[in-house]
C-alpha cells in the first residue's frame, strides 16, 4: 500500500512537472528601479496611477496595464480592473491584447531590416516590388453629373511615401471619404491573401497625387506583402525569426494558441444608448485562433505589455537589446525622422494633437515629434509614438531615455478623454529631475 502511494505521488508530480514545462514561456520584464533613482517624484507619479485607476472605477475601461521605464529600468508596472467583466477575471501582467495598429512599427522595423540588407531604397518606386501598381489613378472628384472622375498618377509612390502614409492609398476606415468608401465596398481589408489585396488595390484610385498629402492608409499592409516578397517567407515567420525570437517577445504573434488563450483580454465598446461598456461586436474583433484573412501587417498582431516594452527598449537602445541587435542606430534615426514633405505638411489634417507641421510629423511607420514645446507637448525631441484601434498606446522618448506602454481593450472613447494624452502629461509632470 505504501509503495503504491509513493508511486502515485511520483506519477502525479511528474505529470504536474510535465504540464508546467509544457506551458509557453512568458517574456521576462526589464529590471526595475525606484522612481527617485531615475528622476521621478513618487508623490507626483501617484497622480498617474490614480487617474488610470479612476478610469477603471468610473467604468470608462474594463481593465488596463501600464508600464513606464527609464534608463532601461521599469519605474512602474501597474494593472487595473478586469480582463473579462463577465468572467470576473482580473487583469494580470501577462494579459494578451489585440494591439491593432501598434503592429505597424514592428512591420516598419522588419522593412528596415531588409533595407539594411540592400533589398530596397527609400526612393525606389513601389512598382519595383508591386508591379500591379503601375497604372494607379488619382480621384479628382465627382463631375457635374456626380460621377467619380480620376486622372493618372503622375508617378508611382516611392517606398518612403509608402512608409509615411503619403502614397495616397485609402484604408476603408472612413465611411465619408469617397476613396475609403470604395475600399469598404471592395472589402480590401477583408482580403484573404496578400496578392488578393494587391490586385484589388491596383484597381482603386488614390486619394491624392503621391507625396502631396498625408492620409492614414493601408500602406503598412502593403509593407507586409513586400516583406514576404523580399524575404521569401510569410510575414509571421520573418517577424518571429528576425524580431520576436531575438528580442524574446514570446507572446507576440498573429494567433493566440498553445495554452495562451485564457490570458486574452476581452475587447469592449461603449454602448451608444447608456454609455456603458459592452462586449465588442464590430467586425474588427480579430479571431484569436487564426488570422481571419491574410497576416495583416497594419493591425493583426496580439502582444503583451512586457513584450511590447522589449520592442520599445530596443528602439531606445538604437536597435539592440540584451545583446540582440535588430537594427543599426542609423536605421532607428531614419525611422525617427520626419518624412512628410513641406507640401504635404501644409495639407495634412494630422491626428491626436492636431495638424502635422514643422513641429510634429511622421517618420517611417511612427509619428515623430520634432519640436515638442512649440507643439504644446511635454515629451522630449524626437519622441516616437503610435496607438491601436482598441485603445492601446505607446511612446518612446530618446531625449529623456524613457518609454511608456498602455494597454486597454476598448473601441471608441468613454468619458471624453484620451488616456494616452493624459498619461503623457501625468508622466512628465512627475519627471522633476530629468538630468538623473
Amino acid at each position: 500500500m505504501e509503495k503504491s502511494v509513493h508511486v502515485t505521488t511520483a506519477l502525479t508530480f511528474a505529470l504536474a512537472l510535465t504540464a508546467l514545462t509544457a506551458l509557453p514561456a512568458i517574456a521576462q520584464p526589464l529590471p526595475s528601479a525606484s522612481p527617485e533613482s531615475v528622476g521621478f517624484d513618487s508623490a507626483r507619479l501617484k497622480l498617474l496611477d490614480d487617474y488610470m485607476a479612476g478610469a477603471v472605477a468610473q467604468g470608462r475601461v474594463a481593465g488596463m496595464t501600464t508600464m513606464l521605464a527609464r534608463h532601461g529600468k521599469v519605474v512602474e508596472f501597474k494593472t487595473y480592473g478586469q480582463a473579462d467583466l463577465a468572467a470576473q477575471r482580473p487583469m494580470n501582467r501577462d494579459a494578451i491584447f489585440r494591439i491593432y495598429s501598434m503592429t505597424k512599427p514592428i512591420v516598419g522595423a522588419a522593412m528596415m531590416i531588409l533595407f539594411e540588407e540592400g533589398k530596397w531604397k527609400l526612393d525606389d518606386p513601389v512598382t519595383k516590388f508591386i508591379p500591379e501598381f503601375k497604372n494607379l489613378r488619382v480621384l479628382t472628384g465627382p463631375d457635374a453629373q456626380g460621377r467619380m472622375t480620376t486622372e493618372p498618377a503622375k508617378r508611382p509612390p516611392t517606398m518612403r511615401e509608402v512608409m509615411s502614409h503619403t502614397a495616397g492609398f485609402g484604408y476603408g476606415l472612413d465611411e465619408v471619404n469617397p476613396v475609403d468608401k470604395i475600399y469598404i465596398e471592395k472589402k480590401v481589408l477583408l482580403t484573404t491573401t496578400q496578392q488578393q489585396m494587391i490586385e484589388r488595390m491596383a484597381d482603386l484610385p488614390l486619394k491624392f497625387q503621391p507625396g502631396t498629402d498625408w492620409a492614414y492608409s493601408i500602406a503598412v499592409d502593403v509593407q507586409g506583402a513586400i516583406v514576404e516578397k523580399l524575404s521569401g517567407k510569410s510575414l509571421s515567420a520573418f517577424l518571429d525569426e528576425r524580431i520576436f525570437k531575438p528580442l524574446k517577445m514570446t507572446d507576440t504573434a498573429f494567433q493566440v494558441t498553445g495554452g495562451r488563450e485564457g490570458r486574452l483580454a476581452q475587447v469592449y465598446e461603449a454602448n451608444l444608448v447608456n454609455g456603458k461598456l459592452a462586449a465588442a461586436t464590430t467586425g474588427l474583433v480579430l479571431d484569436i485562433l487564426k488570422p481571419e484573412f491574410r497576416e495583416n501587417g497594419g493591425g493583426g498582431l496580439f502582444s503583451t505589455t512586457v513584450d511590447y516594452a522589449r520592442f520599445c527598449q530596443m528602439l531606445l537602445n538604437k536597435g539592440e537589446l540584451d545583446g540582440a541587435r535588430i537594427l543599426s542606430p542609423a536605421s532607428i534615426e531614419l525611422m525617427d525622422t520626419n518624412a512628410i514633405t513641406h507640401e504635404a505638411l501644409a495639407k495634412s489634417p494630422g491626428i491626436g494633437t492636431g495638424r502635422f507641421n514643422e513641429n510634429v510629423g511622421f517618420g517611417l511607420d511612427f509619428r515623430v515629434v520634432m519640436e515638442p514645446r512649440r507643439a504644446g507637448l511635454m515629451e522630449g525631441k524626437n519622441s516616437m509614438d503610435w496607438g491601436g484601434a482598441a485603445g492601446t498606446w505607446f511612446w518612446v522618448d530618446p531625449t529623456n531615455d524613457l518609454f511608456f506602454v498602455g494597454m486597454i481593450q476598448r473601441f471608441g472613447e468613454t468619458g471624453g478623454d484620451n488616456l494616452g494624452q493624459q498619461a503623457r502629461v501625468l508622466t512628465y509632470q512627475a519627471l522633476v529631475h530629468p538630468e538623473k
